[in-house]
């Protein structure tokens, strides 16, 4: 985590790019309606600028966060003005298709395109400038020395030099380190004596390798001086977990996360789902009233049909699809079971011979999906996420591993479902790429998958 000075210049930074946002669009809107009618006074006049203040709503609060989430204000002195350009333009069309959204559902109006695009020009331009111009301030900064925070060194020899070689460059620039105390070969007086000498307000504990008791003893010397002791995380190993701090009953609890944490994003992924999900559904009532003529017509029963599936850490939940296959369907699980050509706890076989003609159609086109827009509106699922399994599926999990798939939401679709599905016949393969959804997520992932998901439908790759 971020200290809490890291912390504060990241939010000022993110305050600096809402401004810059805000600017970009007014700028772009003088260029189109004022300066452009000087050269050009043929073109058509352009509203005032008040018809263009909900596209700054959107845009000036959410672009940081959007910006945040595609990693622009991360590793700043490593990466290349092409990475910052590249998460520019993926921020820019998160934006762009929620204005987009927004402009279909809501029926606001984009009044001229050519003063949204003047201003992603600015505004993408003036980004890149202040983002250099910060760069080079840390780079002048790391240069002089000047403006520094002088801090000690604590720990083992081994356990300073690996922490040192994970500090990135943009905090180095925040700190000096003044000195270097082996609390397990020296004293904890040659700790104060440093802190006194050195005059400094904090000491880092590098301390994976160090015994609790003198720890603990240091720690308490930092106390008595009033000094912060910040003590590094890393005496657990974890392969996947990150850890974190957070607060239950007023304690310190030290936190391993193996999933996304809460944040902002995620919250701004939940309000995406319900949003989208309502607008499809509105949208696709058409196609419901197919489906349901179709099934009725072609097989007597329930139009829907209902079943347990496992939910967010396994939580049981009612799962609603269009019915595709005869009513007893179930009955012949068992029958079919020699059949199955999927390894693991899944059942799947090509060509099921329990799915009706109809069935089959709406299935090769995922239109017996569409009810499960209800589920992720009532919060049960994501639009998406690892596909929800049978409860008695689950249950049949034999690597604890695998269970990792359940820690998020399950969703319509996922990276299994753009994959090409039915290649896929083992289970091991399947959560794999579960685990990497999971592992790798973001906003611009949710998109990407959405966008391909679009084409695997029509291709009939995303089939059952």
């Amino acid at each position: 985590m971020l200290g809490r000075k890291q912390e504060i210049n990241m939010q000022l930074t993110e305050l600096t790019d809402s401004a810059i946002l805000a600017f970009s669009l007014w700028f772009g809107h003088f260029l189109r309606a004022r300066l452009a009618l000087i050269f050009f006074p043929e073109w058509d006049a352009v509203p005032a600028f008040g018809e263009f203040v909900w596209i700054m709503a959107v845009v000036v609060p959410f672009g940081p966060i959007i910006l945040e989430a595609r990693g622009f204000y991360s590793n700043l002195l490593n990466k290349t003005a092409a990475k910052s350009l590249r998460q520019l333009i993926e921020g820019g069309v998160i934006i762009a298709t929620i204005v987009g959204m927004m402009s279909v559902f809501l029926r606001w109006q984009v009044e001229s395109r050519a003063v949204v695009v003047l201003a992603a020009l600015v505004g993408g331009g003036l980004l890149l400038l202040r983002e250099a111009a910060q760069r080079q301030r840390i780079h002048r900064r790391l240069a002089s020395g000047v403006g520094r925070e002088p801090v000690l060194l604590v720990g083992a020899n081994g356990d300073m030099d690996a922490l040192l070689d994970r500090i990135g460059d943009e905090h180095r620039a925040e700190i000096d380190i003044v000195g270097r105390i082996d609390i397990m070969e020296q004293p904890i007086s040659a700790l104060v004596d440093a802190m006194h000498q050195h005059s400094v307000g904090r000491v880092l504990f590098a301390a994976q390798h160090v015994h609790f008791s003198k720890i603990e003893e240091a720690v308490q010397a930092c106390e008595t001086e009033g000094v912060e002791a910040w003590i590094a995380a890393d005496f657990f190993q974890t392969a996947i977990a990150r850890p974190t701090f957070d607060v239950l009953g007023g304690r310190m609890m030290l936190v391993f996360h193996s999933t996304p944490q809460i944040s902002y994003a995620l919250w701004f992924k939940d309000i995406l789902d319900r949003i989208i999900a309502l607008a499809l559904l509105v949208l696709s009532l058409p196609i419901w009233l197919f489906a349901i003529i179709g099934i009725r017509l072609s097989s007597p029963g329930p139009v829907f049909f209902r079943q347990k599936r496992s939910g967010r850490h396994g939580k049981p939940f009612m799962m609603w699809k269009f019915r595709s296959m005869h009513t007893d369907a179930e009955a012949q699980h068992a029958k079919l079971s020699a059949q199955n050509q999927m390894d693991g706890p899944v059942f799947k076989i090509k060509n099921d011979p329990r799915v009706f003609g109809f069935g089959n159609l709406i299935r090769r086109l995922s239109i017996d999906e569409l009810p499960q827009l209800i589920n992720v509106i009532q919060g049960d699922m994501s639009l998406v996420g690892p596909r929800p399994l049978p409860v008695y599926e689950i249950n049949r999990i034999e690597k604890h591993a695998q269970r990792r798939r359940l820690s998020v939401k399950p969703g319509l679709t996922c990276l299994w479902q753009i994959s090409g599905r039915n290649g896929i016949t083992n289970f091991e393969d399947w959560v794999a790429l579960d685990l990497k959804y999971i592992d790798n997520w973001s906003l611009w992932l949710d998109m990407k998958i959405l966008l391909q998901t679009v084409p695997a439908v029509l291709r009939g790759s995303g089939a059952h």
